[in-house]
């Protein structure tokens, strides 16, 4: 069985054609496998940090929307301050903050974000907590409004403030991080097709070697066998390695000056036996 096996493998013999298309074949499918693996890396990573990217924007914006309703309910608490006519706190979507903090906790992604997340709502709720004393401080004769509010409850707002601030640097710093995570990813895509251009290359370079060697070369050398035998009569002598039809054409090209030569001998015999 194995002597069988061996005597198919001894054979089988690829043709010309068989090899150079085989070997430009194999260089197709490495070009196209490496690209194909590039689209498919960079699709992934760009969806990914796409992703991520999008959810560092929408955080920063929600950030900035709680610095400025934060801002803007301050403000009308130093409003209600100046003027005397009004006696009540201004109002404050308390539930669409709260909110805000909760979107903000579940789209962060790092401990430490979240954690901040956390330190705007504590902040949050003293500075609440301590605006609702304006209604008794404003009822109240013995409690300086202005001195309430800039010894109070401003240094209260500046922590708010500080936190908030904090929390949106943290979100910028990841927004940083997930830009630089995605130039990596890109770059990362195209190691893929430039490792497979370059083993492309590589290929390229030994099929031409190989082309020459085995093609072209013996070519060359069949060429310069026939012009020594037409011009000189030298004997076509010509060999080289080989198991396709280029070999089976210089072994033809050689039995049909072999078979010429005799007949040229034969020729001149029977000229020699018909001078005599």
């Amino acid at each position: 069985m194995f002597t069988k096996a061996r005597k198919l493998v001894r054979d089988f013999k690829l043709s010309m054609k068989m090899k150079i298309t085989l070997s430009l074949s194999a260089i197709a499918i490495i070009l196209l496998t490496s690209s194909v693996i590039s689209m498919l890396e960079y699709d992934r990573m760009s969806n990914y940090v796409s992703e991520l990217i999008a959810g560092n924007i929408n955080s920063i914006n929600v950030a900035q929307r709680l610095a400025n309703v934060s801002n803007a309910y301050n403000l009308e608490i130093l409003t209600v301050i100046g003027d005397d006519s009004r006696n009540s706190l201004p109002d404050f979507n308390q539930k669409e903050f709260m909110a805000h903090c909760d979107s903000l906790r579940e789209s962060l992604s790092a401990r430490d974000m979240a954690h901040l997340a956390d330190s705007v709502e504590y902040s949050y709720s003293a500075y609440m907590l301590t605006s609702l004393e304006l209604p008794k401080v404003l009822k109240s004769d013995f409690v300086d409004t202005r001195a309430w509010y800039f010894d109070r409850l401003q240094p209260v707002y500046n922590h708010l403030r500080s936190d908030i601030d904090k929390l949106s640097t943290a979100i910028y710093r990841e927004l940083e991080n997930n830009s630089a995570t995605f130039d990596r990813g890109f770059y990362r895509s195209i190691i893929p097709s430039a490792v497979a251009v370059s083993v492309g290359l590589l290929l390229v370079i030994m099929l031409l070697f190989f082309i020459l060697a085995y093609y072209v070369n013996p070519i060359y050398r069949m060429l310069s066998g026939l012009r020594n035998y037409r011009t000189v009569g030298k004997i076509y002598s010509v060999t080289f390695d080989g198991d396709d039809q280029l070999s089976e054409l210089n072994e033809g090209v050689g039995e049909i000056i072999s078979e010429n030569l005799q007949l040229r001998k034969r020729i001149k015999a029977l000229r020699d036996n018909q001078k005599q």
